[in-house]
């Protein structure tokens, strides 16, 4: 596999249980390095952040992705090639224009796997 090629991961709920929860093992560690090493580029983050962000419609075309960025267009189709790979998002051809969305429970899950549980402190 080359430096770039990430690969999809599952969606299931069942796979990290929490960074509090539980130790992880080496396949749950690997998966979710693909996904932050994804989102661990600037454009990438931005773009993750775009897609995610759309409205009512939960879609946006790469035509309006493109301008936000002083990138060439085929370096923002690569990077949203990674996003892809690392199973964040995908898309759909409709003509001339690739339309984008982030898939779904992905956001909820990576938000589980960070969060702690607070506990109940003294006094407070």
């Amino acid at each position: 596999m080359s430096k770039q090629e990430l690969e999809v991961i599952g969606q299931d709920a069942a796979c990290c249980p929490g960074l509090s929860a539980a130790p992880l093992d080496e396949d749950q560690a690997a998966d979710l390095a693909k996904v932050f090493k994804a989102l661990g580029d600037p454009v990438r983050l931005r773009l993750m952040s775009m897609i995610a962000s759309r409205g009512e419609s939960g879609e946006v075309c790469v035509c309006e992705l493109t301008p936000a960025f002083d990138l060439s267009q085929p370096t923002i189709s690569h990077h949203l090639k990674l996003l892809r790979q690392a199973g964040l998002i995908d898309c759909e051809r409709r003509g001339t224009w690739v339309y984008y969305w982030v898939l779904p429970g992905v956001l909820d899950q990576l938000a589980a796997f960070l969060s702690t549980a607070q506990p109940a402190r003294a006094g407070a």
